[in-house]
């Protein structure tokens, strides 16, 4: 081992490895006991990472590494000087309990991403695949490796052997990698680091020490197949006369997982009639704003190696790529007749899918993938009679991905471009038939990384029907009918939509306690994303200033604190001042390891250009929202994590309480029970309802909402050894929402919430069969009716599953999924509607085994 000098006077460690030449290999079993390991030196001096960085850890580490022409060789000793109080916790891979290292290697030696492989004392796996400098670890990649721990006299030990194939390097004679070696001490809930990383730094990664003494490694193109089976058996409640619900369905079904080695660097992915089968149902959520909901990506091909294709051009949801487009519910919906019933697809079927992705040697990252969706038909029957309609059309997705490192890895810039392209066909016309979007962004990085610039911009073109595209404009998206807009209006004879949008950020990040940064975004009122990406809302641009203190050293009962505050200004394109914010929020570690977690926000000024669904321009009463929680010990058997949120406007316009808790309680080291509660109610006396004619005037009728939700989430984990285990999932949802006072705005900007609608009194409304009947001019007539808006919705999901890894990269799930979901009383009481619509229900029930076998060439 030797050292040079970094820019900011902390030696640079380096670590030479050996070939193991022609001596025999270590056996992977934990026991470092083979001749083979006395060719190279321990190597160790860890230095405290947190709490108190810069100081010697409370038990030392040291390691070794060898390598041959197919693997690398990595041997670990955790001292320890009290071995009966090493927490040896089981789980799952990627779960991280207990005492455990984590190796990194940034074989790509570009400062910016790296590969974990972590072991525990347990000899449970974990692996993540770091990106953006360390601000993302993606646990969803799962190389095959192998690895074993045991626990002696001395502390533990660790053996891995890990494939070169699994990593990604440039070809040359000698290759120099950054590397990284962490423990973590769970008693003492302290990391201890080979390469020392101040708590200030600017990056992970960029930071890390280096690996040196790889020679000669040959190219591993290796290829690797991985087929399944799957056999799935569906039980429901049978439907009187539904051919499509006779109680029960069968299904058997194959396909094909692949990755081939095109160079070391380069690999292409793909999937053939993918199965989905055993991912865990998406939350039950409810948006009373309208907006479409944001659900995390749970397939396995979507997620590995996700960080390539990412591309959040202004805030974190909005991105030019969102892969659950892929695959998702068919759009249209079959025109029935009396008495026909119909059986529609869950989701579209995926034909293929490929993805080829790596880093060049020369600084170049490449994501590239292609996929196809099938035609998707809705089956129809009218006493016996058969047709199909059609319900999505044949599709195909494309996305391209470049990023190019240089100015000694201080600089990058990239850029994206996605397609859409639809066979528009029958009754579909209301559907784009084709949608791009281009970007490029770019961050550079000055004095050691100290100071940042970075940026993005966008531009997207939408082309279709009038029909589509007028849908487009009208959508929630857009609002182009808005009566007071003066830069936007419905044009009922175009057939394409070009908008642009992106961000420009600068500040400081790392070297000493204060951190800041400051920048705009911006989304054009055509912008429109929503065909392969995530568009929440477009027409605003957005101010933002934060500054943030954090603590480099514990103090008092102290272990770490940080103070962020928040400045933020939203505007529209038609140059109107929508929102000013503030927010002060701080999170606390305690040094018995309990934490707290509180902050503040106020908004004194609020418009809304949504909130009445291409109504003119909405004011909403002056906010002001706060929250605490609290959490005890995370290393303790029970812990517990318990908190509230509450926010209240003047004139009580709006009002929001949320209570919230998290119980987990660890019997013994392979069992693990959780329990999560949430309850809150939500209260605003304007909720949007409906949009009605009087006389040729507009009426945006609102109502007073008092919404009450509530939610449990119970998760057993027991596992049985690192590669067999059985979890359990279940929550039941409930959410009331009943409507009083209903009024229609009238002057929507007043500064006086009473004054921006008129109530209507007890001789203009009255409900008929589920009817609000509106009288507005008392002349006896009924003016316009709106159906009654209550609601009461309920769900059940569950979920068992056995995972048995029965050879590295092969597995077998057994699942059984269970659930239901209907339409309550909503003057029922939530436990009213959980007994009537959950345990009083019959379920839908999923049976389901799959068998994968990993094949590598």
């Amino acid at each position: 081992m030797s050292a040079q000098e970094t820019k900011d006077k902390i030696p640079r460690r380096i670590y030479t490895t050996q070939s193991v030449g022609n001596a025999k290999v270590p056996e992977i079993d934990g026991i470092i006991d083979e001749d083979v390991w006395n060719l190279v030196d321990w190597d160790g001096d860890f230095i405290e990472r947190s709490p108190d960085e810069n100081t010697p850890p409370t038990q030392q580490t040291k390691f070794k590494i060898l390598y041959d022409d197919k693997n690398l060789y990595f041997a670990v000793r955790a001292i320890d000087t009290e071995p009966d109080k090493i927490e040896k916790r089981l789980s799952r891979r990627d779960g991280f309990e207990g005492d455990y290292i984590e190796i990194h290697f940034d074989s790509y030696h570009d400062l910016r991403t790296a590969f974990s492989f972590t072991v525990t004392a347990a000899g449970v796996k974990g692996d993540e695949a770091i990106s953006d400098n360390g601000e993302n670890f993606d646990e969803s990649w799962n190389p095959i490796w192998y690895t074993k721990a045991n626990i002696d006299k001395e502390g533990w030990t660790a053996e891995l052997k890990i494939p070169l194939s699994q990593l990604r390097f440039g070809k040359s004679e000698e290759q120099i990698w950054g590397m990284q070696v962490m423990r973590r001490l769970f008693r003492e809930e302290e990391r201890s680091l080979w390469q020392r990383i101040p708590q200030d730094a600017p990056g992970w990664v960029s930071e890390f020490g280096e690996l040196r003494g790889l020679k000669n490694l040959k190219p591993q193109k290796q290829i690797e197949i991985q087929p399944f089976l799957l056999a799935q058996y569906d039980t429901y409640p049978k439907e009187e006369n539904n051919p499509f619900r006779d109680g029960d369905d069968f299904s058997f079904n194959g396909g094909v997982d692949g990755k081939i080695g095109i160079t070391n660097d380069l690999t292409l992915d793909f999937t053939i009639n993918p199965d989905f089968g055993q991912v865990e149902a998406d939350p039950a959520a409810i948006s009373l704003d309208g907006f479409q909901i944001f659900f995390e990506e749970q397939r396995p091909f979507f997620i590995e190696n996700k960080n390539i294709f990412d591309y959040s051009f202004a805030d974190n949801q909005d991105n030019i790529f969102y892969s659950r487009r892929i695959g998702r519910q068919p759009q249209g919906y079959p025109d029935l007749l009396e008495n026909e019933f119909t059986d529609l697809p869950n989701n579209t079927t995926l034909l293929g899918a490929a993805k080829f992705s790596g880093k060049t040697k020369s600084g170049w990252s490449i994501g590239i993938l292609e996929s196809v969706t099938a035609k998707e038909y809705a089956k129809i029957d009218l006493n016996g009679e058969k047709r199909e309609e059609l319900v999505e059309p044949l599709t195909n997705y494309f996305v391209g991905r470049l990023q190019k490192d240089f100015n000694k890895k201080n600089t990058f810039i990239g850029g994206i471009f996605t397609a859409t392209n639809r066979k528009i066909e029958g009754n579909l016309d209301f559907l784009r038939e084709k949608a791009y979007t281009g970007g490029i962004d770019f961050k550079h990085q000055w004095q050691a990384r100290k100071y940042y610039v970075e940026g993005n911009m966008i531009v997207s073109n939408v082309q279709g029907s009038k029909e589509a595209i007028t849908q487009t404009q009208e959508s929630l998206t857009h609002l182009f009918q808005r009566v007071d807009a003066k830069h936007v209006s419905v044009d009922p004879n175009r057939t394409s939509l070009t908008g642009t949008g992106g961000k420009l950020e600068a500040g400081k990040n790392g070297s000493g306690n204060w951190d800041y940064n400051g920048g705009l975004t911006w989304r054009s009122p055509e912008l429109e994303l929503n065909d392969i990406g995530f568009l929440r809302q477009a027409d605003e641009i957005n101010q933002f200033a934060n500054i943030q203190y954090q603590t480099l050293k514990p103090f008092g009962i102290f272990r770490k604190i940080n103070v962020r505050l928040n400045q933020y200004t939203g505007y529209d394109f038609d140059k109107n001042f929508n929102r000013l914010q503030f927010r002060l929020n701080s999170g606390i570690e305690f040094k018995n390891n309990w934490g707290a977690d509180f902050g503040l926000i106020g908004r004194p000024r609020s418009y809304s250009n949504t909130a009445l669904r291409g109504g003119p321009r909405f004011r909403y009463s002056e906010e002001f929202v706060n929250w605490l929680f609290v959490g005890s010990d995370s290393r303790k058997k029970f812990r517990f994590v318990v908190g509230s949120v509450i926010s209240k406007s003047k004139q009580d316009h709006e009002s929001f309480f949320k209570f919230e808790t998290r119980f987990s309680y660890q019997p013994t080291n392979a069992l693990n029970f959780s329990v999560v509660p949430e309850f809150s109610i939500n209260k605003n006396k304007t909720q949007y309802v409906d949009e009605k004619d009087y006389y040729g005037d507009p009426r945006y009728v609102t109502g007073e909402i008092d919404n009450q939700t509530f939610s449990t989430s119970f998760r057993i984990n027991y596992t049985i050894n690192p590669d067999l285990s059985i979890q359990f999932y279940a929550e039941p949802f409930v959410s009331i929402g009943n409507y009083t006072n209903f009024n229609h705005i009238t002057d929507p900007v007043a500064d006086d919430l009473y004054d921006r609608f008129n109530p209507y009194d007890d001789n203009q409304i009255r409900i008929n069969d589920g009817t609000y009947e509106v009288d507005e001019n008392n002349d006896g007539l009924i003016d316009y009716s709106f159906s009654d808006p209550d609601f009461a919705f309920v769900q059940y999901r569950s979920n068992l599953v056995v995972r048995w890894e029965y050879i590295p990269g092969s597995e077998i799930y057994l699942v059984w999924s269970q659930g239901t979901t209907g339409f309550g009383d909503p003057n029922d009481r939530l436990w009213g509607n959980i007994d009537n619509e959950i345990i009083q229900q019959k379920p839908e029930n999923t049976y389901l085994v799959k068998v994968t076998y990993r094949y590598i060439f």
